[in-house]
């Protein structure tokens, strides 16, 4: 088959092209390769990406430009759309480029795939666990809710977890559903359900075979350890690797579901071949349940104790508590099965960056590693999205201390670190 990705040189994107080329497939990428992800920045005078696979066809273009997006599809049978951007803090910020690239950028593409609607005989594009919102809880009085989105003035009382609707008792994570009804509670999760709703009713509309997969907290081998916006398993490897402490919001015990890099491709596959995956939307995930500081001290550990891990317990607005992947769906209809769970693909992300640092090692790199994480805090802190509790007295042995005292010039809490250990309470 001849297949396009969109945003082909970005993390996912590489790792699916190479797939596609080992089992046969001709492939060719459009990418703008944008700064953030690509060392080398946007617009590279259409140099490819060291990391590309040699046999892929590359195109540097923005997925907004018809004419490139018409150039690209030229004898294409399928299209897999991952080009977005991305970055939920971010997205809240800079709105008009999340809109353009994200909701406008499908537009462009549909169109053109709707011109050669006779050619294209599939299309699988990359949605988002994020339109869910919270994810799914279990209260000891109504079982499987549907929480609501954590109120400001709970979280500005420190009060983190996340509540029954129906008596707004604490509820555990439970596993979420497809059928879960979508709040999406950040301008990048509007647009990825936008995304995905507009591909699967192009789809249906035009009689064009459209698979949407909502990707969970990828990680692995390959992703940006530059980029401060995403992938917290690849900021915590790489700030620990340049002894930068690790800062974890809130009490460190919101949980996420983490899947490899190579399951999502797994997915994609699976999606371009099985006609039973046809206009519908699918998890993509391991289906565990990891908090944040878990995977912090796991990092850590992997590093043999190096680095320090840091509960700030500030929060950012619109953060959600909990969502891992209900996989039933997947896994019947797909013969979907996760393969390296985080224990296993771990270790190998810490190789990998290990090796990264033997190339890219020095005060300079290790300077603007630190310059783009305490930009991103800045950032959030600038638009009032990094918060912090009312201060409350507490207890630490026989005295009271007020908590979050002040900020240094990079917007961090000047307050003594809490201990890097799950508060009580914590699952």
């Amino acid at each position: 088959m001849k297949i396009l990705i969109t945003g082909g040189a970005g993390f996912v994107g590489r790792h699916l092209a190479s797939a596609l080329i080992q089992r046969g497939d001709a492939v060719r990428v459009l990418d703008v390769l944008v700064p953030e992800v690509h060392a080398n920045g946007a617009r590279n005078g259409g140099q490819r990406p060291a990391e590309l696979h040699p046999d892929v066809e590359f195109i540097e273009a923005d997925v907004r430009d018809a004419d490139s997006v018409r150039q690209a599809l030229k004898g294409v049978d399928a299209v897999f759309h991952q080009a977005a951007e991305v970055g939920v803090g971010r997205s809240m910020y800079e709105i008009p480029r999340f809109v353009a690239t994200n909701s406008l950028g499908t537009g462009v593409l549909l169109q053109e795939i709707v011109e050669r609607r006779r050619q294209v005989r599939k299309l699988v594009v990359a949605s988002s666990m994020t339109l869910y919102g919270e994810g799914c809880g279990c209260c000891p009085e109504h079982g499987l809710v549907e929480p609501h989105l954590r109120s400001l003035a709970q979280l500005e009382q420190g009060e983190w977890g996340s509540r029954c609707p129906h008596c707004q008792r604490e509820v555990a994570a439970a596993p979420t559903p497809e059928t879960k009804l979508p709040a999406p509670t950040s301008v990048y999760a509007v647009s990825k359900r936008g995304q995905e709703e507009l591909c699967l009713a192009v789809g249906r509309a035009y009689g064009i075979p459209t698979v949407a997969l909502r990707y969970f907290n990828i990680y692995g081998p390959g992703q940006a350890l530059g980029n401060p916006y995403t992938g917290i398993v690849s900021i915590f490897c790489n700030r620990l690797l340049n002894d930068q402490p690790v800062q974890i919001y809130e009490d460190g015990c919101q949980s996420r579901d983490f899947v490899h890099v190579s399951d999502v491709v797994q997915a994609n596959l699976l999606a371009l071949n099985a006609d039973e995956a046809n206009n519908q939307a699918f998890n993509v995930s391991s289906g565990e349940l990891w908090t944040v500081l878990e995977v912090a001290e796991m990092v850590r550990d992997n590093l043999g104790g190096k680095g320090q891990v840091v509960v700030t317990e500030q929060y950012r607005a619109g953060d959600i508590r909990h969502c891992h992947a209900d996989l039933t769906c997947i896994r019947q209809r797909l013969g979907y099965r996760p393969r390296i769970g985080l224990r296993r693909g771990l270790p190998e992300v810490i190789r990998w960056a290990r090796q990264q640092q033997t190339w890219s090692s020095g005060s300079t790199y290790q300077s603007a590693e630190a310059a783009g994480f305490h930009r991103a805090s800045r950032e959030l802190a600038a638009y009032g999205l990094l918060r912090k509790p009312t201060p409350q007295p507490r207890s630490v042995g026989a005295l009271t201390v007020e908590d979050w005292e002040g900020e240094d010039e990079y917007g961090q809490s000047t307050a003594s670190p809490a201990p890097a250990s799950p508060p009580r309470g914590c699952p």
